[in-house]
């Protein structure tokens, strides 16, 4: 047991190294801490007491990623809310369905044109249409357009994407979790999915008075208490009516996104999702085995061509439907570029569902690569843009205009 706590705490310091190493080079945690995970693990050497295969403590540094699951997903519902999403306007809606139908659908495509089977083509799609909330916010920050004309459409179109990963999360929780094998079955476990997450709407939007009355306690340490608490007993309450653990954390931060507390529960997850996300990342990265990869590499480098080509165009038609520029409309499809924490997750369903083998390199490749080009596309949006403009002429450079407007004037 003193041995395994010991490589726990090793993890956890090569972790907190990684994370560093992120923050001085200005970049997202999730490659640094997936590399990381593949690096070392069973097949890393051991030097004197410093074991980098963990192996004994595998499974607790697994459970630890489980929770930083749950702790993503409840923060996600805390910052999304019905009422945001009805006021949000026809601009948003139209934008958001835009960007994960067509990524939904060229991720069937791909999925089929690679032979997948049903099941996994939907994982696939799946992992296609979901951005990362995490890597889009810190690019945006970062590169200070948070006051941009296009940023209130590409944070609504996030937030759609949420509303579309709590769907897509229920609908599949029933058909692979569910066990039901005939149409009539399958049918029952989807509704069942989909009302557990209609009755937390409906908490979301009628049990606010009761919820705060509830929640009204002034002690932090019983407060945060009683909130955990909640939160790991609904999450695997879910997981027996054979919805997903993390859908369920997601649908308890949508029922209380709308009470009074819902800034003072955010301000007290931040921290555990942070250091538990920061697990979970590494742990993917720790299950997979590097030379796997390259079985998945073609594959994975395919999905990015597409996803890429998909995000530009989506990106393009949402921004123009809302009235902004080619400009900032090329920044909407290169900002929510990025891949992440939620792709992991909707292929993590797959895999404890006993699909193919192949989805864990495959989705670690994946969201590597949009990882890192994600926000580098982003940083370079000028200049993509400028080179975008030459092949569509989408607008006349600045001294051609000067000097069109001066002949007019003379």
């Amino acid at each position: 047991m003193d041995h395994m706590i010991f490589e726990v705490g090793t993890a956890l310091l090569l972790v907190s190294a990684a994370s560093l190493l992120a923050g001085k080079l200005k970049f997202s945690i999730i490659p640094f801490l997936i590399v990381l995970g593949m690096i070392v693990g069973p097949h890393a050497p051991v030097f004197g007491i410093f074991d980098f295969t963990f192996i004994e403590s595998q499974d607790v540094i697994s459970f630890l990623g489980r929770i930083g699951v749950l702790f993503l997903l409840f923060y996600i519902g805390l910052e999304f809310s019905v009422s945001k999403l009805v006021k949000s306007g026809r601009s948003i809606v139209f934008g958001g369905t835009v960007y994960v139908l067509l990524n939904f659908v060229i991720g069937m495509i791909y999925g089929f044109l690679v032979q997948f089977p049903l099941y996994e083509t939907l994982i696939i799609a799946g992992m296609l249409s979901v951005s990362s909330t995490a890597i889009v916010a810190k690019v945006l920050v970062d590169l200070r357009r948070t006051g941009n004309s296009e940023t209130e459409l590409i944070l609504g179109m996030i937030l759609f994407d949420d509303l579309f990963l709590a769907v897509f999360l229920s609908v599949m929780s029933g058909l692979l979790l569910g066990g039901a094998t005939s149409i009539g079955g399958i049918l029952l476990s989807v509704a069942m999915s989909m009302g557990y997450m209609l009755l937390f709407f409906i908490i979301a939007r009628k049990g606010t008075p009761v919820l705060n009355k509830l929640l009204n306690i002034s002690s932090n340490e019983i407060f945060i208490i009683v909130m955990f608490s909640l939160l790991f007993f609904i999450a695997g309450f879910s997981e027996t009516l054979h919805v997903a653990e993390a859908i369920g954390a997601l649908l308890f931060g949508l029922a209380l996104s709308e009470t009074e507390h819902s800034k003072r529960i955010e301000h007290l997850v931040v921290p555990f999702r942070d250091f538990f996300g920061a697990v979970f990342f590494f742990s993917f990265g720790l299950s997979i085995d590097p030379l796997s990869l390259g079985d998945a590499a073609w594959m994975a480098i395919g999905a990015v061509a597409l996803t890429i080509l998909a995000n530009m165009i989506a990106g393009m038609i949402a921004g123009r439907n809302a009235g902004l520029s080619h400009k900032a409309s090329t920044n909407i499809g290169l900002t929510v570029m990025a891949r992440g924490e939620f792709t992991i997750i909707v292929a993590n369903l797959g895999i404890s569902a006993g699909l193919m083998p192949l989805l864990k390199p495959f989705s670690a490749l994946y969201v590597l690569i949009l990882a890192i080009i994600g926000p580098l596309l982003a940083k370079e949006s000028k200049h993509i843009y400028a080179g975008l403009n030459k092949i569509f002429k989408w607008s006349k450079p600045k001294e051609k205009q000067q000097a069109k407007q001066n002949s007019v004037e003379l």
